[in-house]
């Protein structure tokens, strides 16, 4: 399916094939497309990047497209990544985190640093990380794929 190029964000690159590899809704995805572009923000004389999931509902766009500064984008796969890194080694933990010291990581990002913990104030944190850890273990080939490739990436670009 083509992703349109008539709306506010404008794609430059596009993957539209993006249904055939979405994880467990491989095949049978609303989100049909990747891209990245000029952003539906932007303002005259200031233009953004951005990236932009399709979601298409079968009969027409979805307005549950969710549109990413590549900024953000980023940020994200730093926390999925320091969030795997964590639960490898947290069946240590009775909880699946140290009760005592929440706080997985302080990640130093532009002068300052984006703090990774754990949502201590989730009043049903004891079942819901339980839950999260048995998800990300039953998606763990799906997202150490696109770790892995990730990291080949960054090492071929220098980083």
């Amino acid at each position: 399916m083509k992703i349109p190029t008539s709306l506010k964000h404008k794609p430059v690159i596009v993957c539209e094939n993006y249904e055939n590899i979405d994880g467990r809704k491989a095949y049978d995805s609303d989100a049909k497309g990747l891209s990245l572009g000029l952003a539906q923000w932007n303002d005259r004389g200031k233009v953004d990047i951005s990236a932009k999931v399709w979601r298409h509902t079968g009969n027409k766009w979805s307005r549950q497209s969710e549109e990413l500064p590549l900024h953000r984008v980023l940020d994200l796969a730093i926390l999925v990544a320091r969030t795997s890194k964590h639960f490898r080694e947290a069946y240590r933990y009775d909880n699946l985190y140290d009760k005592e010291n929440p706080q997985l990581d302080r990640v130093g990002l532009q002068g300052d640093a984006m703090t990774v913990a754990v949502a201590e104030d989730n009043p049903n944190l004891d079942e819901d990380i339980k839950l999260f850890d048995d998800a990300l273990k039953n998606d763990g080939e799906l997202i150490g794929e696109r770790l892995a490739v990730l990291a080949r990436l960054l090492k071929e670009m220098g980083y």
